[in-house]
């Protein structure tokens, strides 16, 4: 298959799939990122033919217009879509499979100055929430979800879903569920909850020798210990 034919099935994906779009003209102003996939398609096979000088230009030019910035060397897959796409960038030894979906304020960025391959790997049918970053030369496996505003700096196991700053998994084993943001748990409130819970259980005991308390606060602390197994796999 063909670049042409490769962009022409990315634009298909996007009307398939995409409930927002009412008419193919909406393409036309409202779908930047499908546009900077199709010139990256053509940016990406000059870069390839060693035509490099003009496959940046082309790529520059496409940034000042979607404000989504991709290296014209790095390899994106089929039906790839980058969803509004804003603030967007893709760096140069950056991997993604098919079938990814990439919210607007992604960053697949690198931590090295060194050559070689310092970009993350997009595993086929990954979700990349709103905002996040993902750094260094890691894989995120397949199916795996990043939630909005993470920061990855670690391999994501197939299947899993990642939240946090730094990023951790949360749920393993869950290929073909949907993503949804709002069902994601907070870990901060979790963790002030049980701080909260856990001085009060103390205070408690200083003020009395109570059994139960001492009970209760030895279950606090297998919770706590839990979390932060949870926190560390």
């Amino acid at each position: 298959m063909g670049i042409f034919a490769d962009i022409k099935e990315d634009f298909q994906n996007a009307y398939n799939n995409d409930p927002a779009l009412n008419s193919r003209m909406d393409f036309l102003f409202n779908y930047p990122g499908i546009w900077a996939i199709a010139w990256y398609r053509i940016a990406h096979k000059l870069y390839q033919s060693n035509f490099k000088r003009l496959a940046r230009m082309i790529m520059g030019i496409n940034q000042i217009l979607t404000n989504i910035d991709i290296h014209p060397a790095a390899q994106i897959g089929k039906r790839v879509f980058i969803d509004h796409g804003t603030g967007v960038v893709i760096g140069e030894t950056t991997v993604i499979e098919d079938d990814v979906l990439i919210y607007q304020g992604v960053t697949l960025g690198g931590v090295s100055l060194k050559q070689g391959k310092r970009h993350p790997t997009i595993k086929k049918g990954v979700v990349i929430g709103a905002g996040a970053k993902i750094l260094g030369d890691i894989t995120i496996g397949e199916y795996a979800k990043i939630g909005a505003n993470s920061v990855v700096v670690k391999p994501v196991p197939d299947c899993s879903t990642a939240i946090g700053i730094p990023a951790h998994v949360i749920e393993k084993g869950r290929c073909k569920d949907p993503f949804m943001h709002n069902m994601l748990p907070d870990i901060n409130k979790e963790m002030f909850e049980y701080l909260l819970k856990r001085v009060a259980v103390l205070e408690h005991i200083l003020m009395e020798d109570n059994k139960n308390l001492l009970e209760k606060d030895l279950e606090l602390e297998n919770i706590y210990e839990s979390f932060i197994r949870a926190m560390k796999s």
